[in-house]
């Protein structure tokens, strides 16, 4: 219906052209003002208020704007609508004889020129005052309401998706921030941890050297190359979150044989590790931690001594360290200190809660450290 005779399909694409100029200006002059209001700061009743005042304005800009643009330009199906009616009541006034008339004085219902008034303005909208000239009236009155509401309906669409965009955006924006925040959080606490390790162990290292020293200035010699090699090993793993087994083995069997030298015949160390576990990754120093407690907890509070023995083993699909050491869980033994606390923390925060380690007393005379973690290829 818009696109015949060529006039009205050319005032027709004007016409979509204008309307589409007006929406984007108003829309983009919108967007604008929201984005300097920060709008997506605002708590829900002003965000619904400001949504519906948007629609408003928008709208009322957006339709006035193109209809005025149109009428100004000549581009106006309105106007191009009202000269065709005028057309045909013109031609219809012709074509009943009436030309010429006072037809249209005659306001009696039952007259001939009543009548015919009638018809033409009922059929084209146009009609003749009692001063003989033509006037006006939309047949049509609802299609303003209908156009007025269609614009505000397009206003509301583009803006509701315009804000659930912006909701989604942000949304996606506040969970990468808080992994971020998680993930930067998790590596200070490692770090953290980490550098409390090194001291920590090299304090009962020299403690050890210390014993040494009167006693047998020889052995002390060879205890300090052992601590030189545990230091040496253990600054090149500080910066990583694990290790392959190997390497933290070699560290476990210096300090092992460090300890020795204090402990002597007291001091008994088995092995009994798969090989092919050597390749898996463990929390540097996490071994030696163990170790460490086995021999002060456990072997140090014997007068004869007793076994340290450490396991490295596959199990139902999960990778195994124990450490199993002569002693009773007493009170002093407690999970809650630095060494173990950091066990805990480390593998809370490496394997996010698929790891377990778990001391328990075995066998009447022995306590087990038990690491129970995913299997990494």
């Amino acid at each position: 219906m818009y696109l015949k005779p060529i006039e009205k399909r050319n005032i027709f694409f004007a016409v979509l052209a204008i309307e589409f100029l007006w929406n984007i200006l108003a829309t983009h002059t919108l967007r604008y003002v929201l984005k300097k209001l920060n709008w997506i700061t605002f708590p829900s009743n002003r965000v619904i208020a400001l949504f519906l005042l948007s629609v408003t304005l928008t709208g009322l800009v957006s339709f006035y704007g193109a209809k005025s643009t149109a009428v100004l330009t000549g581009y106006s199906l309105v106007e191009y609508d009202k000269r065709e009616a005028f057309k045909a009541a013109v031609s219809k006034e012709k074509a009943l004889n009436l030309s010429g008339t006072d037809y249209y004085r005659n306001t009696q219902k039952e007259s001939d020129g009543y009548t015919a008034a009638q018809n033409i303005k009922k059929s084209t909208g146009w009609y003749r005052n009692s001063a003989g000239n033509w006037q006006y009236e939309d047949q049509d009155k609802g299609r303003f309401w209908w156009d007025i509401i269609l614009t505000f309906l397009f206003v509301s669409l583009w803006l509701l998706l315009y804000m659930v965009w912006h909701y989604l955006v942000r949304n996606r924006k506040d969970e990468i921030d808080k992994i971020s925040l998680e993930k930067t959080v998790k590596e200070l606490e490692l770090n953290t941890i980490k550098s409390h390790i090194n001291p920590h162990f090299i304090f009962n290292s020299l403690n050890s050297i210390r014993a040494l020293v009167d006693e047998n200035p020889q052995r002390a010699r060879t205890a300090i190359t052992e601590l030189s090699n545990i230091l040496r090993s253990s600054m090149q793993v500080e910066k990583m979150e694990t290790v392959p087994l190997h390497k933290e083995l070699d560290i476990v069997k210096d300090y092992l044989a460090l300890e020795h030298m204090r402990f002597e015949e007291r001091l008994k160390i088995e092995m009994d590790i798969d090989e092919d576990t050597l390749e898996q990754p463990v929390p540097p120093m996490m071994l030696q931690t163990l170790v460490e407690n086995a021999i002060k907890h456990g072997i140090s509070k014997k007068i004869k001594g007793g076994v340290v023995r450490v396991t490295s083993k596959f199990t139902d699909h999960h990778f195994e360290l124990i450490v199993q050491n002569t002693g009773t869980l007493s009170d002093e033994f407690v999970p809650e200190g630095f060494g173990l606390k950091s066990t805990r923390d480390r593998l809370k925060f490496l394997f996010q809660g698929k790891a377990d380690f778990q001391i328990t007393k075995i066998n009447g005379s022995e306590v087990q450290a038990r690491i129970v973690m995913p299997v990494s290829f």
